[in-house]
């Protein structure tokens, strides 16, 4: 895969299910470059260094969350937290915002899609980084599509197909 350099910002990587080990050889990187693509085409300069959490985990955790905080009690593929704004803040990297994967999702819906474990795993922490930086696929078609671009564009960039196309 052509994928950009490793991170100038500060990507936070934390695993709780040790399946995620075995999803891809030298997962913090990939996972660090799958972001780096991300922010790479969001709209506007990212100006300065930003601070991103990752978790990987399990579909019983995501479970949890989702139920918290969003009234869902169901497991879902990915979710994002963008941090709340951060007036005054000076030192260090500004605070984006955490993106958690479900491991049973990712796997289940790569099976289904006949997808690459590894080019949906990309696909789904550029989405999630996309909505940290406040892209939105559920407030409309023209926002679906937009966002659908870019997630295109990131992936192009990480040498992964088009996730939307037959």
């Amino acid at each position: 895969m052509d994928v950009p350099a490793l991170s100038s910002h500060d990507i936070g990587i934390a695993c709780d299910d040790e399946r995620w080990a075995q999803t891809v050889a030298d997962l913090d990187a990939f996972v660090v470059r799958a972001i780096e693509a991300a922010l790479a085409v969001a709209p506007g300069a990212i100006e300065g260094e930003r601070e991103i959490s990752v978790l990987l985990t399990s579909d019983a955790a995501v479970r949890e969350l989702n139920r918290t905080w969003r009234g869902q009690d169901k497991p879902t593929n990915v979710l994002s937290f963008p941090a709340p704004p951060q007036p005054g803040h000076a030192a260090g990297p500004a605070p984006l915002g955490d993106v958690v994967l479900a491991y049973d999702t990712m796997l289940r819906e790569s099976e289904e899609q006949a997808k690459p474990l590894a080019h949906h795993l990309a696909h789904l922490l550029v989405h999630g980084t996309l909505h940290l930086l406040g892209q939105d696929h559920e407030t409309g078609d023209a926002q679906a599509d937009a966002m659908e671009a870019l997630e295109i564009a990131a992936l192009r960039g990480l040498g992964i197909p088009d996730p939307y196309a037959d």
